[in-house]
């Protein structure tokens, strides 16, 4: 049986299709109100939806006049009572201070709350002001209907000086801001790295803070940035908010993207919206804005997320046609002359330095900033990369729809399977191709040695144990076929339902030379024979040559393959006999999988073992944490089983089970007699992690040696990201396993992650326990440990033996 890849009652699989972009607009100053022909005109030319400010100039000159006076009085209170002076309080909103009003088509807009508040602000008044304004907007537009808001990002992302108390101001009002807006999805505006651009907004509250030293942000100038800053500030954020569902990021794409370790961080992220402001986009030879290869490179791989993040245009020009229908225009509807779209060439000056481009007044970011005479070039060119996304591969095809999708692995060996899950895993031929060539050649093999074989008419027998409805059995007919081997198949199959479909594929499909038992693999004798019509006499049952299975899980060993293959192996023949696979090993790695977290945090509200169950599932929005190095890869193997067994290892395994062997505990669990004891395994595996980050789980993988023909060749099974492409490329019937955390782990800058991993048994069940530790140098020979994981056990959900 192969692991539960997809389950029947998942998300149907879905078609090929070109990724849908839904394109915004956005200005900084939007002087007019978002009103129903606005966003007519807006849709004309080819934009999907319009952001709008929730609150007009009229509310924010009332609430400077409301701190300028408050000011005013405090200067001339008296030094020893003005500290215990109250904050104003901000009045209610009047018609006048808002251009949002209830309507249906509010659906088209994103509500952008007011960027010159300071949440961050040293000076009590100021941040107490700036939440009060947050506040405001949120609820009114909540009332609105508003769905979705787009709430600036803090105006210092660093928490690690001791004067600094910002961002915990700042994570504290989005915390708030969330109860109030109970149904609004909010995006915190966040740029890759550095800090944003610096706007002359008139009337911005930070310049009237008291203390303005500790939160102004200085100019980086040629000094070097802390590239993973901002994403810390995010997860900061977040975490104060207990992965609220509701909040998610409008990610600033920079015109220098950052090093690959950080776009695949934010990747991992809850993406909700992509800003691209001009700065971001080269002009070609015809100076028509264009993006770089490795920012379109960028965008297709963020555009392939489950949910596909929104793009914003920011200050690209006025939407055309507001001031007459001379303005209008179709050609963002339309595909554009080749010269507006063509790459850049190469004679255009080089992208400034992360540093340079997040300062906004250094020299190489000011010259490379394009301007187009066009107003909608940039949303043409945008049109044009939808229309020009490369195909998606195999996998994605098949996994549409389940990426990021939990599920609880299978219990083959209680439950009976229904059809449809058994067809799911057949549509993978590259698993089953691959089975059939490691049956020929282990045929071609057996009869080049001149092996003596277990049937008495010289054929090599071969059984199928767990064959499901019967792939497996093809392909073992298959291969006879192509190798001119004769062979003896027996189907043995536990699932009664899936029985009946054997026994008609023997009457349509395979001319009755097929022998089906319906057994228990583990409690099959072995194939009949000797008693040639004489039906008093005893049955007498001969072995097996080849036992070929499918049994594999996620892990490799998680769906109990290991007991299954020695509850059977007492049919194989003890000198030549092969086990189809021959070995398995088992491999993890850390990493950042928020969106797995957060839907695991939302189950364990109402499954009290949500998070100590190991899910099987299409990893897709997640970020290694690893790096590799000489002797520690990003992804490393646990342990591995070996088919068949030593036959002293069964023995003592079977004196165990039957009570001659007498011991106290029974094995390294209480409650078992220790027969299954040499199926439990450990490891401990250290991994070393050069960029901070957050553990929310391990991910498992396997490979597998179906069957090592020497110089035949050796064919294997691999679902580790870094080596299937090399053994079984296009192979779609696993998806990893994930060992979650209850807690996330945070780590800093080149620490190193232990993993410690139990396969357990008592006898009745096989279950996993893990644990994650942190540890960091502190001098050549001595570590310090940071912190660890609660110990997570799967003994509750174990698999049934």
């Amino acid at each position: 049986m192969t692991s539960p890849a997809l389950d029947p009652e998942s998300p149907s699989l879905a078609e090929d299709f070109t990724p849908t972009f839904y394109i915004g607009h956005h200005e900084s100053n939007r002087s007019l109100p978002v009103t129903d022909f606005v966003l007519r005109q807006a849709q004309d030319v080819g934009y999907d939806m319009v952001t709008s400010p929730i609150t007009s100039p009229h509310f924010h000159s009332r609430v400077l006049t409301l701190v300028s006076a408050y000011f005013s009085d405090f200067s001339q209170a008296d030094p020893t009572t003005s500290n215990l002076s109250p904050a104003p309080i901000i009045p209610p909103l009047d018609p006048v201070d808002t251009p949002l009003t209830p309507s249906d088509t509010l659906s088209q807009i994103i509500a952008h709350s007011s960027p010159w508040i300071d949440l961050c602000s040293p000076d009590p008044l100021i941040a107490n002001i700036s939440r009060q304004v947050l506040n405001i907007e949120i609820a009114y537009a909540s009332f609105c209907g508003v769905g979705h808001i787009i709430i600036p990002g803090p105006r210092i992302y660093s928490s690690g000086t001791k004067e600094n108390n910002g961002l915990i101001q700042y994570a504290r009002a989005i915390q708030e801001a969330l109860s109030i807006g109970s149904y609004l999805q909010m995006a915190i505006q966040i740029p890759m790295y550095g800090q944003e651009e610096a706007k002359d907004m008139t009337g911005d509250l930070m310049p009237f803070a008291r203390q303005q030293d500790a939160t102004t942000p200085k100019p980086l100038g040629n000094k070097s940035i802390d590239l993973f800053e901002t994403w810390d500030a995010w997860n900061f954020i977040r975490s104060v908010c207990k992965y609220n569902s509701r909040l998610s990021i409008a990610l600033g794409i920079p015109r220098q993207l950052p090093i690959e370790s950080l776009q695949s961080r934010w990747f991992a992220e809850p993406l909700r919206l992509l800003s691209f402001t001009p700065s971001a986009f080269l002009k070609n030879k015809g100076g028509h804005p264009v993006l770089g290869k490795s920012h379109q490179s960028l965008l297709s791989r963020y555009m392939r997320l489950k949910q596909a993040p929104w793009l914003l245009l920011m200050d690209v020009g006025p939407i055309p046609g507001l001031d007459g229908p001379s303005q209008l225009t179709t050609t963002a509807t339309s595909f554009p002359p080749a010269a507006a779209v063509e790459d850049v060439s190469r004679s255009v000056s080089a992208s400034p330095t992360p540093a340079e481009s997040a300062d906004p007044m250094s020299k190489g970011s000011q010259k490379l900033k394009p301007k187009s005479k066009d107003p909608v070039a940039y949303l043409v060119y945008m049109r044009h990369l939808q229309r020009t996304q490369p195909p998606r591969t195999i996998l994605e095809k098949f996994g549409s729809g389940y990426q990021d999708y939990l599920q609880a692995p299978l219990q083959p060996l209680t439950d009976n399977l229904e059809s449809v899950t058994y067809e799911v895993f057949e549509k993978d031929p590259v698993k089953y191709d691959w089975y059939e060539r490691a049956i020929a050649v282990a045929l071609s093999e057996w009869t080049q040695q001149g092996r003596p074989t277990s049937s008495s008419t010289g054929a090599v027998v071969v059984a199928v144990a767990g064959s499901g409805r019967g792939p497996l059995v093809t392909r073992a007919l298959r291969a006879s076929q192509t190798t001119g081997v004769a062979i003896e198949v027996w189907a043995v199959e536990k699932n009664p339902n899936a029985y009946v479909l054997l026994q008609r594929h023997n009457e349509e499909d395979w001319g009755r030379v097929v022998n089906v038992v319906k057994s228990d693999m583990r409690a099959w004798k072995g194939p009949l024979t000797g008693r040639e019509g004489n039906t008093t006499a005893p049955p007498s049952y001969g072995k097996v040559d080849i036992i070929v299975s499918e049994l594999l899980g996620s892990f490799a060993d998680n769906e109990l393959s290991p007991e299954c293959l020695d509850g059977v192996q007492h049919v194989l023949a003890p000198e030549f006999g092969i086990s189809i696979p021959s070995s398995y090993t088992a491999h993890l790695t850390p990493i950042l999988a928020s969106r797995l977290h957060a839907d695991i945090s939302h189950r364990a509200m109402t499954d009290l073992t949500a998070t100590e169950t190991p899910y099987v599932v299409m990893l897709h929005a997640i970020d290694y944490l690893a790096t590799s190095v000489p002797d520690r890869p990003c992804i490393q193997q646990a342990w591995e089983f070996v088919h068949p067994l030593p036959p002293a290892t069964l023995a003592i395994a079977e004196a165990r089970r039957s009570g001659g062997v007498s011991g106290g505990g029974g094995g390294s669990m209480a409650g078992g007699d220790g027969a299954n004891e040499h199926n439990t395994r450990y490891s401990r595996l250290s991994f070393v992690c050069k960029d901070r980050g957050v553990v929310n789980g391990i991910a498992g993988y396997f490979e597998a040696v179906l069957y090592d023909g020497g110089d035949a060749g050796k064919v294997e099974l691999s679902t580790r990201p870094d080596t299937i492409d090399a053994k079984s490329k296009d192979m779609i019937s696993w998806f990893p396993i994930f060992f979650p955390l209850k807690k996330p782990l945070y780590f800093p800058d080149d620490s190193e992650l232990e993993i410690s991993i139990w396969r357990q048994t008592d006898d009745r069940k096989v279950w996993y326990e893990w644990l994650v530790e942190v540890f960091v140098m502190v001098d050549p020979e001595k570590r310090m440990r940071l912190g660890m994981s609660e110990v997570g056990s799967s003994r509750k959900v174990g698999c049934l033996m």
